[in-house]
């Protein structure tokens, strides 16, 4: 029987969302959500990534994203997970600042060696749970969601105002990242 969470349209917008392993505040640093913005970028030029709209949360990250035709979202995703995990495990491991460095490893470690599908960590949580949107409706509300995230965490006042989200160039600024705009 088919998940109701496979991406079977990769050419049409879907609200994903992918999580660290024990919701640990790992991207609370502006050096490890440059890993994320850095990698998207690459996805965007190399792989074909559609990004509509983003929100790099300290422990989560939103997206409304597609494929261009011909290529396959599932496959991007993977990818990007596989590398921001090697880049962001490095950058925490290598950060003499990170006061918290020696419990996310041993968090992320602990995760790894619980899942055959590791070989030493886990950073992200395996599932991404994709949902198609597939009506303005949907596109909406996600986009709502994405945009006023940061806003109910107590990090910003505006949306606007959250610089490592689209919701800057949804409202006519400069962005970290090109978006394409939903309808």
């Amino acid at each position: 029987m088919p998940s109701k969470y496979t991406i079977s349209d990769h050419q049409a917008p879907h609200f994903i969302t992918f999580a660290t392993v024990q919701w640990v505040d790992a991207l609370s640093r502006p050096q490890y959500k440059e890993v994320i913005i850095e990698s998207m970028r690459y996805c965007q030029k190399e792989k074909e990534l559609i990004l509509y709209a983003y929100a790099i949360m300290s422990n989560h990250i939103h997206l409304i994203a597609a494929a261009e035709e011909d290529f396959n979202l599932s496959d991007i995703l993977r990818d990007f997970k596989k590398h921001t995990s090697k880049a962001l495990l490095r950058e925490i491991a290598n950060n003499p600042g990170e006061s918290r460095r020696d419990w996310m490893m041993w968090i992320f470690k602990s995760a790894g060696t619980k899942n055959s599908n590791n070989k030493n960590y886990q950073f992200w949580q395996q599932d991404n749970h994709p949902i198609h949107l597939s009506t303005n409706e949907m596109m909406d509300q996600r986009l709502d969601y994405i945009h006023n995230n940061p806003v109910k965490e107590g990090i910003v006042y505006e949306a606007e105002h959250y610089r490592y989200s689209s919701a800057p160039v949804y409202s006519g600024q400069k962005g970290m990242l090109e978006i394409k705009f939903l309808i």
